[in-house]
């Protein structure tokens, strides 16, 4: 393997990542369900799609930047909901926010952030933060969520849709850190966390309070995060249907984006339900294992919403494996509006922190533009499938 010096890539900083987090966090990031086919389906669908190079065309002026989400974004991505970011790094919510503001682009926020939206509002007030909900079973709470985001000065709220039940994570289980903790398995995870003293100092020690900063009107008494995840898990509602979208839209008067979209039907329903786009995701293979790579439905999607909605205004995003530029281009060209980054950021963050992400960000935007100038192009809102070779 070899010796990281400097990071080029997302597995670069992947593989700082697994250096630098105990194991039970770092499986926690990069695992998916089951065999993870899913999971490492979504990076090979991507890899294998080609692009067609073009020659002798003025390229010198090319143009990444955008307006999504009523926003000017510098390039089509936003930084992605993670849960658990802040135990990547110190703050690792804040962090994000930063990092995107800084490089033009959007950040997400998960409902079960370390840091709560309002932290990580106040962090970067430039551009607000997007914000990530569970339709948990406490309506009232999903409401009193809505308003703090609101407050915070959030106008796009993500709704996801594949969580009614919780995947079974093999890794979560093999490092205890799901399931029933019995004393062997939580003094096993203790040792993991001490033989990475430079994590505990940075997270565990610097990076207090250790708690779900969205979840502690719910949780009053709750003083650690397994305290909160009992509340969490016991929240997953299996009867969330599509009534409740129509409710969230009546309450929600902002931008909603619906996460967790892999079928032409549950896309149109979402935006008949009110949606101003939806999510094509399946969340990163970390919930139904053996389904399809999330590039393999995007164009058919793309496809049925514009035949079937002609006259609707939406934005169709794009979720599932996406490391580099070129995989965002790939995905701009078969369908999709705009990208969100997941486990790349992550390991980013976890690797080099905010410095880390800013850097990837560097990257990614210099890779489109360096794809976009050898495949002949110049607008990245002209991409299409004349920029995919045909199979």
């Amino acid at each position: 393997m070899t010796k990281v010096i400097e990071a080029a890539s997302s597995e670069d900083y992947r593989r700082l990542a697994k250096q630098r987090l105990p194991r039970q966090i770092f499986d926690y990031l990069d695992g998916g369900s089951y065999q993870e086919r899913t999971r490492f389906g979504n990076q090979q669908a991507l890899a294998a799609i080609k692009l067609r190079q073009r020659v002798l065309r003025d390229v010198s002026n090319i143009q990444l930047n955008t307006r999504l989400q009523g926003l000017s974004q510098a390039m089509p991505v936003a930084l992605g909901p993670i849960g658990l970011a802040g135990l990547m790094a110190r703050r690792g919510e804040v962090q994000a926010q930063k990092a995107a503001v800084r490089q033009g682009i959007s950040f997400c926020a998960s409902t079960v952030s370390l840091c709560g939206i309002e932290e990580v509002a106040q962090a970067e007030p430039k551009r607000p933060p997007w914000f990530q909900l569970y339709v948990m079973k406490d309506r009232d709470y999903v409401l009193r969520l809505m308003q703090r985001a609101k407050d915070a000065g959030v106008s796009t709220l993500v709704v996801t849709a594949d969580l009614a039940v919780l995947g079974s994570r093999y890794r979560d289980i093999r490092n205890g850190f799901s399931g029933p903790q019995s004393v062997r398995k939580r003094w096993a995870r203790f040792k993991d966390l001490l033989s990475h003293p430079r994590w505990v100092y940075d997270v565990a020690v610097k990076g207090k309070p250790l708690v779900f900063g969205n979840l502690n009107e719910a949780v009053p008494d709750a003083r650690s995060l397994p305290q909160f995840k009992q509340w969490v898990d016991a929240q997953f509602d299996p009867s969330v249907g599509w009534a409740d979208i129509n409710w969230l839209r009546h309450n929600w008067h902002g931008q909603l984006l619906v996460k967790g979209i892999l079928d032409t039907e549950d896309a149109e329903q979402a935006i008949r339900a009110g949606a101003d786009g939806v999510i094509v995701s399946n969340h990163g293979g970390r919930q139904l294992d053996g389904v399809s790579p999330t590039i393999n439905k995007l164009r058919e999607i793309r496809l049925h919403l514009d035949q079937s909605l002609p006259s609707a205004e939406f934005e169709l995003w794009f979720d599932g494996g996406i490391e580099n530029g070129l995989d965002v281009i790939k995905a701009l060209a078969l369908g999709a509006d705009g990208c969100l980054l997941g486990r790349a950021w992550a390991f980013a963050l976890a690797a080099e922190g905010q410095a880390g992400i800013n850097n990837l960000l560097q990257r990614m935007q210099e890779e489109m533009r360096v794809a976009m100038a050898l495949m002949g192009e110049t607008d990245i809102k002209g991409l299409g499938t004349h920029n995919i070779e045909q199979q």
